[in-house]
């Protein structure tokens, strides 16, 4: 049984594998190379497409590719390179809540309340993820700021360590 965000997840990666370009559209030439990268030519064979879609989601070595697409998606309008903080909230609870619930539980309630940062763009979002594998959490014992973490990290593990306090 497929929960909502886990048909979300398959059928962002499923835009993904049509080469969708614009959100929300897909052209029929989209469409039908989405189908045909799952081998599916009926809505039953689409059906049994999906749980092994969200497994092929799941596998690490994919999933960066997801990761990066699902920002790259969300960008609409031409020339566009970065996303609001409110679409980020939502973007990272979808794409990256069931790998690192909490880290994104709390990135998220940062955002929401910090007022320095409106937009987010590619380069933080990709450091969240890399923050998200390589940081011990919620202690942040191997958090070093002299590292090369985009501003925001550096500003969430204040914000979380001043909390903890």
């Amino acid at each position: 049984m497929f929960t909502v965000s886990s048909l979300l997840r398959s059928l962002d990666y499923h835009t993904r594998k049509m080469k969708a370009e614009k959100q929300g559209y897909f052209t029929l030439e989209e469409w039908r190379r989405g189908l045909k990268s799952l081998r599916a030519d009926t809505v039953n064979k689409l059906k049994k497409a999906l749980p092994e879609l969200e497994k092929e989601v799941k596998r690490s070595s994919n999933f960066i590719e997801f990761y990066t697409y699902a920002f790259q998606y969300c960008l609409t309008e031409e020339k566009q390179k970065s996303i609001d903080i409110e679409s980020i909230c939502q973007l990272l609870d979808l794409v990256l809540g069931s790998h690192f619930r909490a880290q994104v539980d709390y990135f998220v309630d940062y955002l929401k309340i910090q007022n320095d940062y409106k937009v987010i763009n590619m380069d933080q979002w990709m450091g969240f993820y890399r923050f998200c594998n390589e940081i011990s959490f919620p202690d942040f014992s191997n958090y070093d700021p002299e590292l090369a973490w985009p501003l925001i990290l550096d500003n969430f593990v204040e914000w979380m360590r001043a909390k903890s306090s």
